[in-house]
């Protein structure tokens, strides 16, 4: 450390499992941030739980296709949008080689964020100095993470991610496996959110960095190069 360089954790799950909807990454929480993060001196390496192709949430192409953030410009981009045909496997990094890590959302990682080698992996990052970071859904990665003293990750620390008046408003709540919001106050979490339900929040927690939704993902990006810089 410092090695300049961080890892994004992606979805591999393209559909839910209930129902008929597809998902997948939300492409602008990977946008936004890769952007800032590069912009500012960071290499960034893009990771899933299972390696290998990253599905699109058709959705966010809609919404952030003709945003302002410029997520239309990376969609056009066939460089960029080849990084996502061949993602590392997250379990198999080595952490030494990044100073954080960043959880991207989408329906999808509700269902393949929980595994246990990410755990272990998000769990090396925190217990070595590192950051560790999520926005809207990704915040999922967290939930089966205990630190080195056997403790939840997120216990007693203060966090933000998807609500559930904000799923209720995606009509997903009928779709998805749990409600986020739950889970993090389940394990101890000092959950919290903006006033307005898809209003911009960040968390900041020491080296814990969470933002509520997709419109969160640039300040969570803010956030963790300047904790960084500290």
């Amino acid at each position: 450390m410092p090695a300049n360089k961080i890892l994004v954790v992606v979805t591999n799950v393209g559909e839910y499992e209930k129902v008929g909807y597809r998902t997948g990454l939300w492409l602008g929480e990977l946008t936004h941030f890769y952007d800032y993060v590069t912009e500012h001196g960071y290499a960034v390496d893009i990771a899933s739980p299972s390696g290998g192709f990253v599905p699109i949430d058709p959705e966010s192409l809609a919404h952030e296709v003709l945003g302002e953030l410029g997520t239309d410009k990376r969609y056009r981009d066939r460089e960029f949008m080849d990084l996502l045909d061949d993602t590392i496997k997250a379990g198999e990094v080595n952490v030494e080689d990044y100073d954080a890590i960043y959880f991207t959302g989408g329906h999808g990682v509700m269902f393949d964020f929980g595994g246990d080698d990410l755990a272990a992996v998000t769990a090396k990052f925190y217990d070595t100095g590192r950051i560790v970071s999520a926005v809207c859904h990704g915040p999922a990665g967290l939930l089966k993470v205990r630190l080195g003293n056997g403790e939840p990750l997120i216990k007693g620390k203060n966090v933000t991610g998807f609500s559930w008046p904000e799923e209720e408003a995606a009509q997903r709540d009928d779709a998805v496996p749990f409600s986020l919001q739950d889970e993090l106050k389940k394990l101890g979490a000092n959950y919290s959110t903006a006033d307005k339900p898809f209003d911009t929040y960040v968390v900041e927690d020491g080296r814990l960095i969470t933002g509520q939704n997709p419109g969160s993902a640039r300040a969570v990006a803010e956030a963790v190069v300047a904790e960084l810089a500290r």
